[in-house]
């Protein structure tokens, strides 16, 4: 089975998207995390250009990788410089990554109008800088910025540098699509040009950028047409619109392709590397990114999910579990009662035919009035054990009351008083917040708590208004969700009504209710 490189870029062209920026513990978990999945090279930036990444530098030289390369990243020597004097690729030369990867102009706009010197100089450049790295034992990399642009505009020249490169000793010349308005068909055309041109003295990269969205199709014609290294992040990230996303390229290029590129322990690794890839990065997952996305596997519509049941690959490309994904029957009004079964027997619960017909009607109901499970599972299920005669209320709720008071000066006091009774003790509490849903949860926490003492450990971690008829104004419906954890996991549950307060209250019962509710079936 043929290989196909992967040559991460994260934590240099990646930190070029907005918002992205970490700190040199992080950039180190960035690389274990790839080391981890399998990713042969790793680019680490420049080795000088600010004291962040010196230190990155520093740390990394000591770390110890399994299957990684890393690579330091540089360009070409400047103008009227020779390579030996160029400051910049000397310190590359003595930087203890392996891989030097230098990137060079291609194009002849970019020749003549940004570095301004002759197309002949600038063939020079890039020769003199192989050549000089690779006497020194490196192993280089050429990256031939905006190559697709300039191969459009005098394909006779970018053929030129291309082979510059190669013949100076460069181990792989990468084909860069720099501004990303680059087709497929294109990126096909030209890489074949490259490699008929070349003669395979050399191999060939393909780095993408994603601004016309094919940043992954565009890396995937140029392996279809002799390319055997793969640029990119995992996840895409990057400026504008981000770089060629290899989480997809990853399992398309083995998966559906055939090529070898990781273990496939590997890759049944890569939503929960993607995600927490993200996580380092403060970046939200995308819920419909492919291959690893929440959603990348969920079935809504009735039919698909009948379907899914009978057989997966009906609806479903790849088996999620091949690249750590899984299944996920949503719940909705398009749903049958395949699907509310689906989701019973994932909950651990037995419901017969008549409760999930019943279940089906009351989810329907449900959604009309403005309720939305896709989001709120933990509400779902709790909906469920009523259906199946399993539900264990907390508490039984007596009345609250919630007061709002603006005093002069500007200071607004809200207050809520609850009284419930829990095991037929009647509690009644009053607490202060800063708002009414956080005076009603503090005060019902006191109420709970000395019976619940797990309840210390579960936080909102997120709560989210959407008016549901804005033409009735002040009097709209509204659709509360809440997202919470006990460190353990993660739920949402849903609220709706007309009351702001009522919405939270509901969304806030539940999702304290999920948190208890018994494996086995009903306390008693």
């Amino acid at each position: 089975m043929e290989q196909v490189k992967l040559y991460d870029t994260t934590l240099r062209d990646g930190m070029g998207g907005q918002g992205m920026s970490l700190s040199v513990g992080e950039k180190l978990k960035v690389v274990q995390a790839l080391d981890r999945l399998g990713v042969q090279f790793i680019e680490a930036g420049f080795p000088s250009s600010n004291p962040k990444e010196a230190e990155l530098f520093e740390r990394l030289a000591g770390l110890e990788l399994d299957h990684a390369t890393l690579a330091a990243f540089g360009m070409t020597r400047r103008r009227d410089v020779a390579a030996a004097d160029d400051e910049a690729l000397r310190l590359l030369s003595e930087s203890f990554a392996p891989v030097v990867c230098l990137v060079g102009k291609s194009w002849r706009l970019h020749v003549d109008k940004v570095i301004r010197v002759t197309p002949e100089e600038n063939l020079a450049m890039i020769a003199d800088s192989i050549a000089f790295l690779s006497a020194r034992g490196k192993r280089p990399v050429f990256d031939a910025e905006h190559f697709f642009d300039g191969y459009r505009d005098d394909a006779a020249y970018a053929l030129e540098c291309a082979r510059a490169a190669a013949e100076a000793g460069a181990e792989n010349v990468t084909l860069c699509d720099t501004n990303g308005g680059s087709l497929p068909s294109f990126v096909a055309e030209a890489t074949a040009a490259v490699r008929a041109a070349l003669d395979d003295v050399v191999e060939l990269g393909i780095h993408t950028h994603n601004d016309a969205e094919c940043a992954v199709a565009n890396s995937l014609a140029a392996v279809e047409a002799g390319a055997r290294l793969v640029q990119g992040c995992v996840n895409g990230y990057g400026e504008r619109c981000g770089n060629a996303n290899l989480a997809s390229i990853l399992p398309a290029l083995q998966l559906k392709m055939g090529f070898k590129v990781v273990s496939p322990e590997q890759l049944a690794s890569l939503t929960p590397t993607s995600h927490y890839l993200d996580d380092l990065c403060n970046m939200t997952p995308n819920p419909d990114r492919a291959y690893v996305g929440r959603n990348a596997f969920a079935h809504k519509a009735g039919m698909h999910a009948a379907g899914v049941a009978a057989d997966a690959s009906t609806f479903e490309h790849l088996d999620p579990a091949r690249v750590g994904n899984e299944r996920d029957i949503l719940a909705s009004e398009l749903s049958g009662k395949a699907t509310i079964r689906a989701q019973a027997e994932r909950a651990g619960l037995e419901l017969d035919d008549a409760g999930a017909a019943h279940a089906v009607e009351e989810l329907k109901r449900r959604e009309h009035r403005g309720y939305h499970y896709e989001a709120a599972q933990a509400s779902f299920e709790l909906l469920l054990r009523r259906e199946a005669g399993v539900y264990w209320p907390l508490f039984e709720l007596e009345s609250f009351r919630v007061t709002t008071e603006k005093r002069e000066g500007g200071r607004v006091e809200t207050e809520a008083t609850i009284k419930v009774k829990v095991d037929g003790e009647r509690y009644v509490e009053v607490a202060e917040g800063n708002g009414p849903v956080n005076a009603l949860d503090t005060a019902l926490r006191a109420a709970l708590g000395r019976r619940y003492g797990h309840l210390a450990d579960i936080e909102l971690t997120n709560y989210k208004v959407r008016i549901l008829d804005e033409a009735h104004g002040t009097g709209a419906v509204t659709r509360v969700l809440l997202e919470s954890t006990d460190r353990k996991r993660e739920w949402g549950t849903i609220g709706v009504s007309e009351n702001i307060i009522e919405a939270s209250w509901e969304a806030l019962v539940d999702s304290l209710a999920y948190a208890f509710q018994p494996a086995d079936g009903p306390k008693t």
